[in-house]
């Protein structure tokens, strides 16, 4: 009996057993190849990116040294999001992962608004990350000369083939670029903490409390430019979710996952929190600025050889991280919704190597789209897409925890029955991470140049999503029955 059959078979069996979770179709086939320490790593990598090695910059400039306190209360409610559907995954692993739990407890609609809404996160992003490569790349006097739109064709193309030969290859590849960025990370904390302990001069003077204290205090530039950052620092956290969706392709998630999910919070307050309390002891918020990585900074203000170059290496090797990790995950969410007439039919397909190339070429697709509006206009490519990015990703996150309310309310009629694993203060906890999200929403429109354009672009989303539920719910009704129909026949 083939691989195959042997997952149909088995999925059809889970059917039986009104508490025994319910079978996603969109999950058979699938390698199971990723390995605890793939997982771990892709949690890791998922906690650290652009936002930060990039990012930091220009929000230390602008809120100040309270920037600690930003990622850190957005930390938390990631963490929440990332812990909901961390219970969820315990209860059914899939790589259909939370849009697998929104058909179970939403329905399809539910189901068809999470994953495109993902879709639009993931497919945007990749576009920002092409462009990101492409600037990065053009920091060294050796591709300067190379079109940006070529180097952003080279990425894509490079990070697309490697999701396309199997899981176990992105596996690898997400495990060194996580690897690199803790390293890069770990030394410079090192760094920073001997220079915070010998007293030496950074940019010409001491480092401690008196950058903060001489220069402005803790917020130097009022509490509104930390309220005004509290989007891209959101935006900062994305991919934490990928654990949900890496769970799908391992043999053990029920001790890889909880593991992953745990370790999630200290690394927050560690890599996140303690290096910014760190880069705002070291100088002040007004040295640091968005067009440079803060670490760059004050490695250059020490005279260390080659920081530049180093640095940008990292920052160039968590733009392929990310880049790496949207292919993989939309590829899989795709698949999901292409078993259950949400997405187009030929995403839904396999290689040999029991990848879903379709899905994820449909992203790439997105991305050759980004390759074209870098020719076009390549200064302004990379603001555009993280308007609509940063749309996706809260959308997403507010669909986890809505989710998870209807999984709970389910446990409790005694449908299913909830792991140990589980929200700390369920009931409440989901509430309040939704309220904190759709606050941030809500402040954008105080941001005139970046948050007020974003905000005008969700009836542009809510409409198309209607249109597409509109286009596709026939099919859906199709697939549901098809599914349905076998089952009748089996009593």
């Amino acid at each position: 009996m083939s691989k195959e059959a042997v997952d149909s078979a088995a999925l059809d069996a889970s059917r039986t057993d009104a508490h025994q979770a319910p079978a996603d179709a969109g999950d058979a086939g699938y390698s199971k190849d990723l390995k605890a320490r793939h997982v771990n790593m892709i949690a890791i990598g998922g906690a650290i990116g652009t936002g930060l090695f990039l990012g930091a910059g220009g929000r230390l400039n602008s809120a100040g040294p309270a920037l600690a306190v930003a990622y850190l209360v957005c930390g938390i409610f990631a963490f929440f999001v990332v812990r909901a559907l961390g219970e969820m995954v315990l209860y059914r692993p899939s790589s259909g992962s939370f849009v697998s739990y929104a058909r179970e407890f939403l329905g399809e609609k539910g189901a068809f608004f999470a994953g495109w809404m993902y879709f639009l996160n993931w497919s945007t992003t990749c576009i920002a990350d092409i462009t990101a490569i492409a600037l990065y790349t053009h920091y060294w006097s050796f591709f300067t000369d190379i079109p940006q739109w070529v180097l952003a064709l080279i990425a894509l193309a490079v990070v697309l083939s490697v999701n396309l030969i199997s899981v176990k290859y992105f596996g690898e590849m997400e495990f060194w670029f996580a690897i690199i960025k803790v390293a890069a990370l770990t030394a410079f904390m090192i760094i920073g903490i001997f220079l915070l302990a010998s007293q030496h001069k950074v940019g010409g003077e001491a480092p401690g409390l008196n950058m903060i204290t001489d220069h402005g205090g803790f917020l130097p530039n009022g509490i509104m430019p930390v309220v005004i950052v509290m989007q891209g620092v959101v935006f900062a956290y994305a991919s934490l979710e990928l654990v949900g969706v890496a769970a799908g392709e391992t043999k053990d998630p029920q001790k890889v996952v909880p593991r992953a999910v745990n370790s999630i919070m200290w690394r927050v307050g560690l890599f996140y929190v303690g290096s910014v309390v760190l880069l705002a002891l070291l100088l002040p918020g007004s040295m640091y600025s968005a067009d440079q990585s803060p670490f760059v900074t004050v490695l250059s203000k020490i005279g260390v050889p080659a920081a530049g170059d180093v640095m940008n290496f990292v920052v160039l090797t968590a733009a392929m991280s990310s880049l790496n990790s949207g292919l993989y995950s939309t590829g899989r969410i795709l698949r999901s919704m292409a078993m259950s007439g949400s997405a187009p039919k030929f995403t839904a397909r396999m290689n040999r190597s029991q990848v879903p190339y379709g899905g994820i070429l449909l992203t790439a697709s997105i991305g050759v789209l980004g390759v074209g509006l870098n020719s076009i206009v390549p200064e302004q490519a990379f603001e555009i897409v993280l308007n609509v990015a940063s749309l996706g990703i809260i959308g997403t996150w507010i669909m986890i925890m809505v989710c998870h309310l209807a999984f709970v309310r389910s446990a409790k009629r005694g449908e299913i029955t909830r792991p140990k694993f589980r929200l700390p203060g369920s009931g409440i906890t989901e509430y309040v991470t939704i309220a904190f999200l759709l606050a941030v929403l809500c402040l954008m429109w105080k941001d005139a140049e970046i948050g007020r354009k974003t905000l005008f672009l969700i009836p542009i989303v809510g409409v198309a999503l209607v249109v597409g539920w509109f286009g596709a719910r026939r099919r859906v009704g199709r697939e549901a029955q098809a599914l349905t129909v076998p089952e009748q026949r089996k009593e």
